[in-house]
């Protein structure tokens, strides 16, 4: 496909022995001659190096950062005028059903926010921030930057050879250092459950930088195949199928991102879409739920597999938005969403995979504890 955007890293994803694949318009590396099992199992022990740069990478500036968060908090239900300088926060873009647009990083720079969105919803967050920021909040798409992640237990050790000043972040910081002789954006954050970084690097020193952290014996280059398995473990969500337009966030069990100053009776509560709807729910619990699955037998279950009731006839209670193999976990891993009352972990409920139902036990998120540096 001549169409599809390359990565600045392209080259040396193919002289890593990538297998290329279309991805949000990207040609993305899947895996590596390793393949996905051993990939993800060297980022759960070791570093694993992410070539993310699709994603999309935006500055906002205004007259001073107090402007451009009350601005921002006009469009996601998160305490953004009370992030700290040099701390960074998830959060969502909601529509007026209540529904989640994009999930999304923020960082307090001082002097400006950066955020980071998702390379599929990119172009529709870019329009959507110009649109509902005001005339008074400059959008500042950085084109000339890629995005890598180090991700793992051996990342600190790593990333710190480079430059002390990573080993001293704690979970959520936000820096600028420099790195292989670039000025780079590090966050200590990322999508794995891991422990690791993010680094907005210059594109034309991304390669350099690349191959540096390569050298060390630790690092191996890791595609979007254990990306998924290990964010799947992570309990992480993945736009576009385990949330969504449709999707509150309570529903998704994500309340933990929405700050008691935006809740009802907070200094700041509602101003955002969706708010009646999401602070409802808060208060009164979502008629749904985004819930961990493991199904017991050996065969995974994958997205849009349905989920019954009952072993044998009935109609569908659920369905399955994301699942596979979990080689940490040594199973099959789901998630996916069920009625409130059918969601308390140890309930049973049946997937149907080729005309079959078979049990499949509502588990605890996350199935490998995240090991963030708090």
């Amino acid at each position: 496909m001549t169409d599809l955007m390359r990565l600045p890293l392209h080259d040396l994803h193919v002289e890593l022995g990538a297998r290329m694949v279309p991805f949000a318009g990207y040609d993305m590396p899947v895996q590596y001659s390793a393949g996905v099992m051993k990939e993800h199992q060297h980022t759960r022990t070791h570093a694993g190096l992410f070539d993310v740069s699709h994603m999309g990478q935006v500055v906002l500036r205004g007259g001073d950062y107090a402007q451009v968060a009350r601005a921002m908090e006009a469009l996601v239900p998160v305490n953004i005028a009370g992030l700290g300088e040099n701390r960074q926060r998830y959060g969502f873009f909601t529509n007026e059903g209540g529904g989640i647009e994009d999930d999304l990083m923020m960082a307090n720079r001082g002097d400006h926010l950066f955020v980071v969105v998702n390379a599929a919803c990119k172009d529709a967050d870019i329009a959507l921030m110009r649109a509902g920021l005001g005339a008074d909040v400059r959008v500042e798409v950085i084109e000339d930057r890629a995005l890598l992640a180090l991700q793992g237990p051996e990342a600190e050790a790593v990333l710190g050879g480079l430059n002390p000043a990573a080993a001293e972040m704690r979970f959520m910081d936000v820096a600028t250092f420099e790195l292989a002789g670039a000025e780079c954006w590090v966050s200590r954050s990322g999508y794995t459950g891991e422990d690791g970084f993010e680094i907005s690097v210059p594109a034309d020193a991304a390669e350099t930088l690349a191959r540096r952290l390569l050298e060390h014996e630790a690092v191996a280059p890791i595609g979007l195949g254990a990306r998924d398995s290990l964010r799947l473990e992570a309990g992480l969500c993945l736009y576009g199928h385990d949330i969504d337009s449709e999707t509150s966030p309570i529903e998704a069990g994500l309340s933990w991102a929405i700050q008691k100053v935006r809740r009802n009776g907070g200094a700041r509560a509602g101003g955002f879409p969706g708010a009646e709807r999401i602070l409802q729910e808060i208060e009164d619990g979502a008629p749904r739920k985004r819930v961990g699955l493991r199904p017991q037998g050996r065969a995974p279950m994958r997205e849009g597999v349905e989920l019954f009731a009952e072993e044998a006839g009935g109609a569908p209670v659920g369905v399955i938005t994301s699942g596979g193999f979990g080689p940490t976990v040594g199973g099959p891993v789901a998630m996916g969403y069920l009625p409130a009352e059918r969601a308390a972990p140890g309930t049973t409920v049946f997937g149907e995979l080729r005309g079959k139902h078979h049990p499949v036990k509502v588990a605890e998120l996350p199935f490998v504890p995240a090991n963030f540096k708090r």
